[in-house]
C-alpha cells in the first residue's frame, strides 16, 4: 500500500510533541504513511501568532496544563517532571542537529533523536541548548556528535530552521505538534485520531 505524506511540525520543547510522538509514528507505519520532520522555533511562532508562552500564562491556565500533563502522563505511562529544570530554552542549536542528522543518516534516525531530547527536557532535567548535553545525547543514538554538532551550528542550518518555522505559520501553524494531510492542518496530539483518518482516507 502507499501511503501519503504528512508534515511534522514539532518543537523539542513541547511536553505535548512528547506525549504525542510515540502515538504518531505508530499511526504513520500502519498507515504507511512518508512523514516530513519540520522542527521550528515553537517561542518564534507564539510571538507572531498571538500565542502566549507557559510563563506568561495566568495562574489558572498554568495550573490547567500542569494537570493536564499529569493526566496524559498517568494515561500513557510516560513519566513526566511537574517544573522541569531547563524550560523553556533556546531550542535552535538542537532542532539543527536534527536537520543534520537526517541529512548525513535519512529520516529514520530524526524521531528517536528527538524523542531523546524531548526526554532530556521533561523527564531527566537536561538542558538542550547546551552543546555538551546535545553530544551526549547524540552520542548515547551512536551518532557521530562532533561531525553533526559542526553542521548543525552552521548558518546555512540556522536558515532552514528559520524557513521551517516560516514555513509552519504560512501553513497555519500556531503550536505543536501540528500535523499536514492533503493540505489539511490538524493541531494538538489529542486529535490524532483526525490525523489517522485522514492518512487512511481515500
Amino acid at each position: 500500500m502507499s501511503g501519503k505524506t504528512v508534515t511534522f511540525y514539532f518543537s523539542v520543547l513541547s511536553p505535548w510533541v512528547y506525549f504525542g510522538g510515540p502515538r504518531f509514528h505508530e499511526i504513520a507505519r500502519d498507515t504507511n504513511a512518508t512523514v516530513v520532520y519540520r522542527p521550528i522555533d515553537l517561542l518564534r511562532v507564539f510571538r507572531e501568532t498571538g500565542g502566549t508562552p507557559l510563563a506568561a500564562m495566568s495562574p489558572a491556565r498554568q495550573a490547567f496544563r500542569a494537570r493536564e500533563r499529569e493526566r496524559w502522563s498517568a494515561w500513557l505511562n510516560m513519566p513526566v517532571n511537574a517544573k522541569p529544570a531547563h524550560h523553556p530554552v533556546d531550542e535552535s542549536l538542537a532542532a539543527q542537529l536534527l536537520m543534520a542528522a537526517e541529512d548525513a543518516h535519512g529520516g529514520a534516525v530524526v524521531w528517536p533523536l528527538a524523542q531523546r531530547m524531548l526526554a532530556g527536557v521533561w523527564v531527566h532535567d537536561l538542558d538542550i541548548s547546551k552543546e555538551a548535553t546535545l553530544a551526549q545525547i547524540a552520542r548515547e543514538q551512536g551518532l557521530d556528535a562532533d561531525a553533526l554538532l559542526a553542521l548543525a551550528a552552521t548558518p546555512a542550518m540556522r536558515a532552514r530552521f528559520n524557513a521551517n518555522t516560516t514555513e509552519a505559520m504560512a501553513a497555519g501553524v500556531f503550536g505543536v505538534p501540528s500535523f499536514v494531510v492533503d493540505g489539511d492542518l490538524h493541531f494538538g496530539q489529542d486529535r490524532l485520531d483526525f490525523v489517522e483518518r485522514a492518512l487512511r482516507a481515500d
